[in-house]
């Protein structure tokens, strides 16, 4: 199923096996829809092979609707209440995502291994 959607995505753009496994990793993690928006696919079908890579890096962050201890508010609304918050999972040992973190690490590594 991802790897259906990561293929359809990309439509002619030739990607090495190593990057398409770790676009559809990331879309089996944030789903379809995440990935079909996301800068690693503008960036692959742009050309940017590298670019892409970096960009694994910015998918750091864990958010809510409500604010939590050590989220912080990014989003607000027309009279400037806060609508939503985000903890950012590179903090280094955070307890909440580490998870999240590791994962983008390892994906971006990967990624960059195939570049020339």
């Amino acid at each position: 199923e991802y790897g259906a959607c990561v293929r359809a995505s990309l439509g002619d753009t030739l990607v090495h096996p190593v990057e398409f496994a770790q676009a559809v990793d990331f879309a089996g993690q944030y789903g379809c829809g995440a990935w079909r928006g996301s800068s690693m696919l503008a960036r692959t079908r742009a050309g940017d092979y590298a670019g892409a890579c970096q960009a694994y890096l910015a998918y750091r962050f864990m958010t809510s609707a409500q604010s939590l201890q050590g989220y912080s508010a990014y989003q607000w609304d027309a009279v400037g209440r806060a609508t939503r918050w985000r903890f950012d999972c590179s903090a280094p040992g955070n307890k909440v995502c580490r998870g999240v973190w590791t994962r983008q690490q390892a994906r971006h590594a990967a990624c960059m291994d195939v570049q020339q």
